[in-house]
């Protein structure tokens, strides 16, 4: 899914910030800047997810190894 998305990114940058984010900022922002040049809005789609992306695999990391109590 991930690939689909970064592809997406660059041919329909608000569509594949709809299917990582939603309804939000981030997709109004994208939609502004695709309306402002296509190029714009698909730098932002990139930009917003891999910085998902990379949010995602930080809490992952983080669940599956928890700090250990140091005594």
């Amino acid at each position: 899914m991930k690939l689909v998305r970064f592809a997406l990114s660059i041919l329909l940058p608000p569509v594949a910030i709809f299917l990582t984010y939603g309804f939000s900022a981030t997709l109004v922002i994208n939609i502004l800047l695709t309306v402002l040049g296509w190029v714009p809005g698909s730098i932002h789609a990139v930009w917003a997810i891999a910085k998902h992306e990379e949010k995602i695999s930080q809490q992952q990391g983080t669940v599956e190894n928890p700090p250990t109590a140091l005594s």
